[in-house]
């Protein structure tokens, strides 16, 4: 997994209209919390991105723009982004799933895929990154918390 403190590579994603999304494209303007789901069936995982739905609006004043990463397809990741109605943008890997370009491996034999969290300064600098196996162990929302507060502040 990434490391904080690190730059983040410029990573190629795709949202779920198959609009290609670059980490790179947010350089200079906005922060990103990458939240990488286990898989869209996880229901503690689910219950993660419930979650930072409640605080979209928290997030967005501190200038986050959120991205769910999914190790599904575009079309299954397109359903379960439209099932539940999410204010965030929904992404998968171009090549491979997302979790693979930062380091979050499938564990355990090969049979779970590991979730986790990045947060991203307007520099690319990661200010956060959590990782685990197991998904409940998977959300820090106190370290994030943190994060979002300490993150840079523009100049008014």
């Amino acid at each position: 997994m990434l490391a904080t403190g690190s730059t983040v590579p410029d990573i190629a994603l795709e949202d779920t209209a198959g609009r290609a999304v670059r980490l790179g494209d947010y350089r200079g303007t906005d922060n990103v919390l990458l939240y990488f789901m286990r898989s869209t069936t996880c229901p503690v995982c689910n219950s993660h991105v419930k979650d930072l739905a409640g605080r979209a609006a928290d997030l967005a004043a501190a200038n986050v723009r959120v991205l769910v990463a999914v190790p599904e397809g575009r079309a299954e990741a397109a359903a379960w982004q439209a099932k539940r109605e999410l204010p965030f943008q929904v992404v998968t890997g171009q090549r491979g799933t997302p979790h693979e370009a930062v380091g979050l491996t499938k564990k355990v034999f090969g049979a779970m895929q590991q979730s986790g969290s990045l947060l991203i300064d307007r520099d690319g600098v990661i200010r956060h990154a959590h990782a685990a196996t197991m998904p409940t162990n998977s959300y820090d929302r106190k370290g994030i918390t943190k994060a979002v507060n300490d993150l840079p502040r523009l100049p008014s």
